[in-house]
């Protein structure tokens, strides 16, 4: 299994959920309004210098789906620019059921 990490730009969540909806995936965990600084996004402090918030979702899924969701999560890079999606991915050696 593989446990699949996006962050991005508040004001596209709408469409990373239409991403997550695309790859059928419907477990998941989303933390709204987290802060942070990426290389091409900018910084996201949520206040007067630095408007803006991130959210962050994590995906548990099977190796194909995370395959998946990052070929996903790569075009909609490509589509929006530099509006500010990531998505990382790490081995989940363990769950429980």
């Amino acid at each position: 299994m593989k446990m699949v990490m996006i962050a991005y730009n508040e004001a596209i969540d709408d469409e990373v959920m239409e991403v997550l909806e695309n790859c059928t995936l419907d477990n998941y965990t989303k933390i709204k309004g987290a802060f942070g600084k990426g290389k091409t996004s900018g910084t996201h402090l949520g206040d007067d210098i630095w408007p803006g918030r991130n959210n962050v979702l994590y995906a548990a899924c099977e190796d194909r789906d995370a395959k998946q969701l990052l070929t996903c999560v790569k075009e909609l890079r490509k589509k929006l620019g530099k509006e500010g999606v990531k998505a990382f991915v790490w081995d989940l050696e363990e769950a429980t059921e």
